[in-house]
């Protein structure tokens, strides 16, 4: 035994030297990041300070610079799109900005691609799936239609309705295939409209994602702080146009009228038009205007709106900027010689302001591959009158470009070579795989005929998101630090240190991993890592406990080790599983902050167990000769006495601790009902806001100023962090689509709260003003809040389900089940009724939540764990003693493991704590949860799941000793 836990350590050595390797290379993008990141910081600077340091002059000269870096390969061959891809980002509880999801209409889309006039089945089928998609919300939309019109006409051919998405003729179930996957493209085209859009807007590094659901999807935008602009972009349609050209010789002469007006205009500054570009003109573009970068593009865009350029340019002349920009070198005055994206304006012709043909005209387009002619290109089918118009279109401009514009930006502009009839045309180009691509879906999207709404909507305020950064590293050095001092007191310094090297290396581990997975780091993922750090003591806690045995026993200490490693190794392995099982339900049930925890808390679990029984395990092997170890005790004055030779009868006390647990359920029972649950918005919908003020206010003088002001709904008013930070949370209007909501609801707030801020404005006391105001704002739409719920509970079954399998599995006894199983219920059961005894007289949030029920699983996880190590102990026990009672031996076995599970609860409790003061408002309610579940979980292990077990037994329990009450 002892020499293959030599072997395996020698292993994990090996292993860990290229897990130290692999780590390094991927911490290292986070390292290249933030080194350009802080150039692109300083440019900025230097760009704000010559314009008053206007704080928008800096947000753009920031973007401008990330923007032209893109592309550039600045580490190892990647350029930094992909470092920065590579490298550790941070959320957005962390940085700042917008989480916004998004519902594209399923049942708009089908209106817009079917051919149903005169059809009286088809509306009777969206009405009728709409209905049944509100009931079951799990279920495919496109099932729902499909079956609700088969329904109402059973020898129907879905072919004919939706003849320009399949073929003629294909039988219902290639219908509804071709349905599902031209939703999907349809989606994917919103999702690459909306990636355009926030691209332009100069957001940095957003992340756009669909989601499983139904026509969903998921904008992260770091650093936003024009919410209501950014709002209103991703609510508006996508609008494709096709524009005839003019060439810029056309127009030259009206736009050096312009720029000779601007040079002579008193309230100007004595600049023109031109000299704000790059390059007038173009040799390769006889419609392109002229060439600017992307900060004077912005300048460029005021100056054509304006009054002075309305009068001069002709009505038929609209102005566009080309979507891709390209790339030239210059010499920057930070970096010397770096790429710059310059953008293309190019002129366009218009009839009375209107394009050539707009509108929802293209049935079908794709990309391929021209391997004759070496290149991409895009081919698109048009809608029989919108072919016609094209035919008279081409025929009109025969060598001449045609535009093809989506939101007021050119995508593509080719030369007509030959009149095009009959609709179908191919558009090459210097395309890209992607971008070709891309083509494709903008002009599949055309003016988009599907409603998009906005149904969940959650705003950080940066100061908030700096806030958390402070305390979430706080609480993690802070915990960290107690932890290693926690384990030098109690098992020696040479121990103590060891278990602290193994925690080192579980850190830079975790973070390695989370960069190779290009995570995102959030507070809720601090605070995994910082549970996990907690829940990483427990496995050296066992092996020393266990060594601290074998050494009693008479062992010598290379033994005793040796044999600490060996038999602690079932109940190591076991409780990090337990762990693990909830911490992947967590994961596919969760969302936003709920994964984030789960993700860095698996990671953190299986380096965990990797550090603390392998590596620490080798360096006990390459050390075994020196004299200092070989004097080891695993103990201090402090410890050495602690839970040694305990005879506590556990068993003997079960009817007091029925009778206690009689008396707790029925309390909470009574509050259910009498107080009830205090559901958060995630599962009831509504809106939070967080509002700082300069002084200390009173939240029931708030409540009382606002509740009359909010008609009637729910509102609640209370303290966050200190006496100077509420949160204000309320269902106003929460199922209104009308426009506006949002503003009116900020505008009630700041009429409410006029006396309490001492003159502020409208616009401050919005997130504009990072240090006082509303710090952060969320919304959650009942669709949302009813989906979070329902996957929550399934989240809950799941994992009681997923614990009793498992203990089964493990132990093939049900007693053991039966028994974990109680002391899981009854300690999830008593969470539930502590929050609904006390909410509403802590001073936080303790709401029925996402982060809620986070909490319940994974104090189910921990309950497992220490319940498991408690039965490990019974079953090592039965092997040996197989003579003694079961009532003798669980009792043994829970007084032989005291001393651990006490260290155990003490260190995690430690970590908890650690969070619970120091790790911000947001995550508060979720460790209170957490520390309560701990301690009830401990006791439960001990006083419920021990005695339901013996109880269940009936086949050992027959042979009661004496000590049996």
């Amino acid at each position: 035994m002892q020499s293959k836990g030599s072997l395996g350590s020698i292993v994990a050595g090996v292993i860990a030297i290229f897990m130290v390797i692999i780590c390094l290379f991927y911490l290292s993008f986070t390292v290249v990041t933030n080194h350009w990141e802080d150039k692109a910081q300083e440019y900025a600077a230097t760009e704000a300070a010559k314009d008053n340091n206007s704080p928008e002059t800096k947000r753009k000269a920031y973007s401008e610079y990330i923007k032209n870096i893109a592309n550039e390969k600045v580490y190892l061959g990647y350029t930094f799109n992909e470092v920065q891809k590579l490298a550790v980002g941070l959320g957005l509880d962390l940085k700042g900005g917008m989480n916004v999801t998004l519902q594209v209409s399923v049942p708009d889309i089908l209106r817009s691609m079917a051919n149903a006039e005169g059809n009286p089945y088809f509306n009777n089928a969206i009405a009728n799936a709409d209905s049944v998609a509100r009931v079951n919300k799990s279920a495919d939309y496109i099932d729902i239609f499909c079956a609700e019109y088969r329904k109402l006409d059973p020898q129907g051919d879905l072919s004919v309705v939706f003849k320009d998405q399949v073929k003629r003729g294909d039988n219902f179930d290639a219908v509804k295939s071709a349905l599902k996957q031209e939703v999907k493209d349809r989606v994917s085209s919103s999702t690459n409209v909306l990636r355009t859009r926030i691209d332009q807007f100069g957001v940095v590094a957003p992340n756009i994602q669909e989601l499983e659901k139904d026509g969903q999807i998921l904008l992260e935008l770091p650093g936003v702080k024009e919410h209501d602009r950014v709002r209103e972009l991703l609510k508006s349609s996508a609008n494709l146009e096709f524009y005839e050209t003019t060439t810029f010789n056309e127009i030259q002469g009206v736009l050096s009228q312009l720029d000779n007006a601007l040079r002579t205009d008193s309230t100007g500054n004595g600049k023109g038009l031109f000299d704000y570009f790059i390059q007038v003109g173009s040799p390769y573009n006889p419609i392109g205007v002229g060439s600017a970068s992307e900060t004077a593009r912005d300048t460029i865009n005021t100056i054509l709106a304006s009054a002075t350029a309305k009068r001069i340019l002709p009505n038929n002349l609209k102005l566009a900027w080309e979507f891709k920009p390209e790339v030239m070198q210059i010499n920057d005055s930070i970096r010397g010689k770096r790429n710059l994206a310059i953008y293309q304006l190019v002129a366009l012709r218009t009839t009375n302001g209107r394009p050539a043909l707009a509108g929802d005209v293209i049935t079908s387009a794709s990309n391929d591959y021209d391997a004759m002619q070496g290149g991409n290109y895009v081919t698109m089918d048009m809608k029989p009158e919108a072919a016609r118009q094209w035919a008279r279109i081409t025929a009109a401009n025969l060598g001449k470009p045609v535009a093809i514009v989506l939101d007021d930006q050119v995508y593509s502009a080719p030369n007509i070579k030959s009149v095009i009839e009959g609709g179908r045309s191919s558009i090459t180009g210097n395309f890209t795989t992607d971008e070709a691509k891309d083509l494709s879906n903008v002009l599949k999207s055309g003016k988009m005929a599907a409603k998009v709404d906005i149904i969940s909507d959650t705003v950080i305020g940066p100061s908030l998101g700096e806030q958390a950064i402070k305390d979430g590293l706080w609480s993690f050095v802070i915990a960290l630090v107690l932890l290693m001092v926690f384990m030098c007191l109690f098992y020696g310094l040479i121990p103590g240190l060891i278990a602290n090297l193994a925690l080192v290396f579980n850190i830079f581990f975790t973070f390695g991993i989370l960069a190779s997975f290009q995570a995102v780091l959030t507070l809720s993922g601090i605070a995994g890592i910082v549970l996990a750090l907690g829940m990483a003591v427990d496995a050296n806690v066992l092996i020393y406990e266990r060594a601290k045995e074998e050494l009693r026993a008479g062992k010598n200490v290379r033994t005793a080790i040796a044999d600490g490693y060996a038999n602690a190794f079932s109940a190591i392995f076991d409780s990090n599983l337990t762990s693990i099982i909830t911490g992947v339900i967590l994961l596919l049930f969760g969302t936003g902050p709920i994964k984030g925890f789960a993700t860095t808390l698996i990671i953190g679990i299986i380096c965990s167990f990797f550090t603390a029984v392998y590596l620490t395990r080798l360096i006990y092997i390459l050390c075994a000769k020196s004299k200092a170890f070989e004097n080891l005790t695993f103990s201090t004055p402090l410890s050495s006495k602690m839970f040694t030779g305990t005879r506590y009868n556990f068993l003997g006390a079960r009817k007091t601790s029925f009778i206690a647990v009689g008396i707790f359920v029925a309390v909470i029972v009574i509050s259910l009902f009498v107080r009830g649950l205090n559901q958060g918005i995630d599962f009831s919908g509504g809106r939070n806001y967080v509002v700082q003020f300069d002084h200390p206010v009173k939240t029931h003088e708030l409540d009382a100023k606002l509740t009359p002001l909010f008609g009637g709904a729910q509102l609640s008013v209370i303290t966050i962090d200190d006496d100077t930070k509420v949160r204000i949370s309320t269902n106003y209007k929460i199922d209104s689509e009308e426009e506006g909501v949002d503003q009116e609801i900020t505008k009630i707030l700041y009429d409410g709260l006029q006396d309490e801020l001492n003159g502020m404005s409208m616009e401050d006391f919005s997130t504009t003003n990072e240090n006082i105001g509303i710090m952060s704002s969320q919304k959650v739409g009942p669709t949302v809040a009813n989906d979070m719920r329902t996957d929550a509970y399934i989240a809950v079954i799941l994992a009681l389900i997923a614990m009793f399998f498992y203990i089964l599995l493990r132990f093939r006894n049900v007693a053991f089940s039966v028994g974990a199983l109680a002391a899981v219920a009854f300690t999830a059961f008593t969470i539930v009724g502590f929050y609904s005894m006390f909410w509403g007289v802590f001073p936080f949030a303790m709401e029925i939540d996402q982060s809620f029920i986070a909490a319940i699983l994974t104090v189910i996880g921990y309950q497992i764990n220490d319940t498991v190590v408690v039965f490990d102990r019974v079953r090592e026990n039965v092997g040996l003693y197989p003579k003694q009672s079961f009532f003798d031996t669980i009792n043994s076995s829970i007084n032989s493991t005291l001393g651990r599970t006490v260290m155990t609860s003490g260190s995690t409790l430690l970590v908890l704590l650690c969070i619970f003061i120091l790790g911000g408002d947001s995550i508060r309610s979720f460790v209170f949860a957490m520390i309560f579940g701990v301690v009830i979980g401990t006791l439960a292990t001990m006083f419920v799941a021990a005695p339901v077990a013996y109880l269940t037994d009936a086949r050992r329990n027959t042979g009661r000793s004496k000590t049996a009450a």
